[in-house]
């Protein structure tokens, strides 16, 4: 269905959108990158030739590429320069009200073949397509930010998308050197589902006050092999796009207590704190502050990577009992869309299926809430001694 004739749009100039038509362009597609706002497309415009002169400065790239990237980039304040697009994307603020407007507005331009993708992290596809005429054609592409490098895009299908258009939208991003996971039309779809423990555990272990925020940090680094603890990740990514992120799968999924936000990172974002970005979030980033030590108690440490680990892969479990993606998918979605040291059902099998069961049954006990309940599929793994791989 698509060819290296096709034109790729993409609507929205921050830096997610640049970064797609980036991805886009760099695979020689022509590309038009269309945004209302005039000031944002010259940033826009700006940053992307400083991102290529920087790559050509390390011999990533020639300065002929470079060229031929810009050359192949096209930035419009005009919707009507979509008009002959065979894909566009958008990628502009999470709400759903002016996603289904801005697709509304694309259907009534774009010739029938053209396919109209979200690049929405969280948000219903289903939903944005029921906006349409012509809903067999939408569907989610959902890259990971930076989307030039991480390598993750998630192809996610609503219940009306033509399947034949999901596998045509799987091939073009494989194409362009990505790796591609399909996912249900379920809220966070696999990362931003999956991965909640990995910052609503660790935020309940420390309003607990069980552990202080270096040392959790200090024990999913040292003994989990993780890049980086939840807490750092958090003021990293923000607490205006986490903290909403994990509110919308809250809400999206019924209020289910497994993911229940926490009132200290909502505190942080109403105070402005938002982490690195505005200078301060879980840590203080002004200039000459020390940063406090963890504990290094190896005991706690090895309880606080084990009661999130085990929240990590009971969530996992999930989404594959519920056919929300292969048990491959999630690991692989997991290792390439947020770095984690391994995936997490590869982890469970090392780790023994029947300690992850005990953990959870131990917290549960405790705690006497359902966000502890084992899934099903994990029950049923460990009574017929069976395993993921």
């Amino acid at each position: 269905m698509f060819s290296n004739k096709s034109v790729i749009g993409v609507v929205g100039s921050g830096a997610m959108g640049s970064g797609i038509a980036q991805v886009a362009a760099t695979n020689n597609y022509k590309t038009i990158v269309f945004d209302t706002n005039s000031e944002a497309i010259e940033k826009a415009k700006k940053n992307l030739v400083s991102s290529l002169q920087k790559l050509v400065e390390k011999q990533k790239i020639s300065s002929d590429k470079s060229q031929e990237i810009l050359n192949n980039i096209e930035f419009n304040n005009s919707i009507s320069s979509l008009k002959d697009c065979d894909l566009i994307i958008e990628a502009i603020i999470e709400n759903l009200a002016i996603k289904k407007t801005v697709f509304k507005d694309l259907e009534a331009i774009v010739s029938q073949k053209c396919v109209l993708a979200s690049n929405t992290s969280s948000l219903s596809i289903t939903s944005i397509a029921a906006a349409c005429a012509i809903p067999e054609r939408v569907i989610g592409i959902h890259f990971f930010n930076p989307a030039t490098l991480m390598p993750l895009v998630e192809i996610i299908p609503g219940i009306a998308t033509d399947i034949e258009i999901a596998n045509n939208c799987k091939s073009l991003i494989d194409s362009w050197g990505k790796t591609t996971v399909m996912a249900k039309d379920t809220p966070g779809f696999i990362v931003n589902r999956v991965a909640r423990p990995f910052y609503s555990e660790a935020l309940r272990i420390y309003e607990e006050q069980i552990a202080d925020i270096p040392t959790i940090d200090w024990a999913m680094k040292e003994f989990g092999g993780f890049k980086m603890g939840p807490f750092e990740l958090m003021d990293l990514i923000g607490h205006d796009v986490n903290y909403v992120v994990t509110e919308t799968v809250w809400t999206q999924f019924y209020y289910d207590p497994r993911f229940k936000p926490s009132l200290s990172q909502k505190r942080l974002l109403e105070a402005n704190f938002l982490g690195k970005k505005t200078g301060k979030g879980f840590y203080n980033y002004k200039e000459g502050v020390e940063q406090p030590q963890p504990n290094k108690d190896e005991t706690l440490g090895h309880y606080i990577l084990n009661r999130i680990l085990c929240m990590l892969i009971n969530e996992a479990c999930d989404t594959t009992y519920l056919g929300i993606a292969t048990a491959e998918d999630v690991d692989l979605a997991m290792t390439k869309g947020v770095n984690y040291p391994k995936g997490l059902l590869k982890w469970a099998d090392e780790i023994g299926l029947s300690n992850v069961q005990k953990t959870l049954n131990d917290l549960y006990n405790l705690y006497e809430e359902d966000r502890y309940r084992s899934c099903v599929l994990l029950k049923y793994m460990v009574k017929n001694g069976k395993s993921f791989y």
